[in-house]
């Protein structure tokens, strides 16, 4: 049998001591001729006008968010940014559309804190969740809010999760299945050993009256449609589930001060298609950066319950991979049904 010498000596390197340095000098140009080329796309970028996509009905929260940073954007860029409502699917129908558009940067997405959850509440998407996107950053974050009727014998989340520990089954939250206020409820559950039953309702409204009317023990729902009944004093806040505090309730405690990491927070962020080329996914970062400074754009931003949650890429994509994970798990315990 043949020897076969080992790879260290079939070109020694007194054989070609000039190829190192030819290797070195055409990888540093290679590098050049790419960081020039990504310059000139970043300068002349976008040469027309960008779709926005919108997962949302026109009137929510995250179409007056997208309409606000697209008006900042065609400022920034010389170029109208046409925001495209695509409701339906809990964002799907928008991720989709954005998935199969051509990685240019002139087609954008609003992804949401609902983006994860879809991932994990359905058996099969047409797109994956994480590789069909080019993750440019995440926009702004909201809370989720646990609140009851300003006369409710609860008087603190504490309170609410050592009652549903004496009497399992028997107190009730409103929510819409298959949302993150379905999962946060479900992911408390688990974490604190109850059976807080889920009762399903279709919007907010008809569940805001039945827990005024003491057919329901809570709600839970986002900071942008509970901020305002709180203020009133239509509803009475118990907790909020994201990880510090809100600005505007400081006095208002978390959920991870009584059940420590449950921590979670709804969520904006920007994406484009797979592919995209990265000077144009840094430019798009550091103008949204920019608009987040803004003293206009913080609050209206803060007058939907929003805090500025500025990232970068990589940040956005490890926080949707840990929340598509944490969503998994939570369906699994739950033996929640999941769609087709």
């Amino acid at each position: 049998m043949s020897h076969i010498p080992e790879s260290r000596h079939l070109f020694p390197k007194t054989l070609f001591p000039e190829m190192t340095g030819v290797f070195r000098l055409a990888a540093a140009m290679l590098a050049a001729l790419a960081l020039a080329a990504g310059e000139a796309i970043s300068q002349t970028y976008p040469v027309r006008p960008i779709r926005f996509l919108v997962g949302s009905p026109p009137g929510s929260g995250n179409d007056l968010v997208s309409r606000l940073l697209a008006q900042r954007l065609a400022e920034r860029f010389g170029q109208p940014v046409i925001v495209e409502q695509k409701p339906g699917g809990a964002g799907l129908l928008a991720n989709d559309a954005l998935a199969k558009s051509p990685p240019d940067g002139h087609t954008l997405v609003l992804l949401s804190g609902a983006h994860p959850a879809t991932a994990a509440l359905n058996r099969a998407l047409p797109y994956d969740p994480v590789r069909d996107f080019g993750m440019v950053g995440t926009v702004v974050a909201y809370p989720l809010v646990i609140s009851v009727a300003p006369d409710s014998e609860i008087r603190s989340f504490a309170d609410l999760i050592a009652r549903a520990r004496d009497a399992p089954g028997k107190l009730t939250y409103s929510m819409t299945p298959g949302t993150l206020v379905h999962l946060l409820g479900e992911w408390i559950n688990i974490e604190a050993g109850t059976v807080i039953l889920g009762v399903p309702y279709k919007g907010s409204a008809n569940a805001l009256v039945d827990v005024l009317a003491g057919r329901v023990d809570a709600t839970i729902e986002t900071g942008t449609a509970s901020f305002g009944h709180i203020r009133s004093g239509k509803l009475r806040a118990l907790a909020l589930s994201s990880p510090t505090r809100h600005p505007a309730l400081p006095g208002l405690q978390t959920i991870s001060e009584t059940l420590p990491g449950v921590e979670m927070s709804s969520w904006l962020g920007l994406a484009v298609p797979a592919a995209t080329p990265r000077a144009i996914i840094e430019r798009l970062n550091g103008e949204m950066r920019s608009i987040l400074k803004e003293r206009e754009v913080r609050q209206r931003l803060a007058d939907l319950s929003g805090v500025p949650t500025p990232s970068s890429p990589e940040e956005m994509r490890a926080l949707i991979e840990r929340e598509i994970a944490r969503w998994k798990r939570v369906v699994e315990l739950k033996n929640i049904e999941r769609q087709n």
